[in-house]
């Protein structure tokens, strides 16, 4: 189990990233649209300026039960070792054992 301090800031930052998303993808968009160099490095000191937690790159997708960063299926939010427990249980939807 992660520790919860880890886990909070993890939380903290996709709130962050979700908060600034719309005005990050406008200056980018903006600072492709423009040719004026002087226009376009304003435009970069701005997204320098936003906050370094809000960029998406710095989120880690975490296991949704027990916090753990590594192993994490996107599909489903959790570890691999949580998706096997699950799995045995029946509680994934779609999942089934393999045989052949």
């Amino acid at each position: 189990m992660a520790k919860k301090s880890v886990i909070a800031r993890n939380i903290k930052r996709k709130e962050l990233s979700q908060k600034y998303m719309g005005l990050r993808v406008w200056l980018k968009n903006q600072i492709k649209r423009t040719s004026n160099l002087s226009t376009r490095l304003r435009l970069h000191a701005l997204i320098q300026s936003l906050p370094k937690n809000s960029s998406p790159t710095r989120t880690e997708s975490r296991c949704q039960v027990t916090g753990r960063p590594k192993a994490v299926y996107r599909d489903f939010g959790v570890s691999r070792h949580v998706f096997r427990e699950l799995a045995n249980e029946g509680l994934l939807p779609g999942v089934v054992k393999s045989s052949w």
